[in-house]
């Protein structure tokens, strides 16, 4: 039941955050969608194999290839699926316990979660890299089959 909750939560806060930034409302639940299985991703990784930078990564990674995948669908920029999908993944707890430990003079435990807030952002950025890096090898591979097939 948690995991239900956590679904739905996921899936408004990317609604909510596309409307805050203007996405299209033809977007908007594909973008929810997209957001969900990125997510998902992250939640099922973190919980079953390992740490939050391998899951932050894997998770981006899923929300590229899926936010390519539904920009062709719609016919609409990939960003307006990306960025709103992204915001379940992004470390604003830790980011939180920087400034709390940076005010409150604790310079270790400040320095702790800066390394992690750093870490994460890096892996989210390496999952964009690497889905559009597979976008751009699926696009050059199908462009060589179909003119291997075409005949002279």
């Amino acid at each position: 039941m948690q995991l239900f909750f956590n679904i739905i939560l996921v899936y408004l806060g990317t609604i909510g955050f596309g409307i805050l930034v203007n996405v299209p409302k033809r977007a908007l639940n594909v973008g929810g969608i997209v957001s969900v299985m990125g997510w998902l991703i992250y939640y099922f990784y973190t919980q079953y194999v390992g740490g939050y930078i391998e899951a932050n990564a894997l998770g981006t990674f899923s929300i590229g290839i899926f936010g390519i995948v539904a920009s062709r669908c719609k016919k609409l920029p990939v960003i307006i699926f990306n960025i709103p999908a992204l915001v379940p993944l992004v470390p604003g707890g830790q980011a939180y316990q920087v400034m709390k430990y940076l005010a409150t003079g604790n310079y270790t435990l400040a320095k702790s979660y800066l390394i992690q807030v750093v870490f994460i952002a890096g892996a989210i950025a390496a999952g964009f890299l690497f889905s559009e890096f597979a976008n751009q090898l699926f696009l050059r591979l199908k462009k060589k089959i179909s003119i291997k097939k075409k005949p002279f």
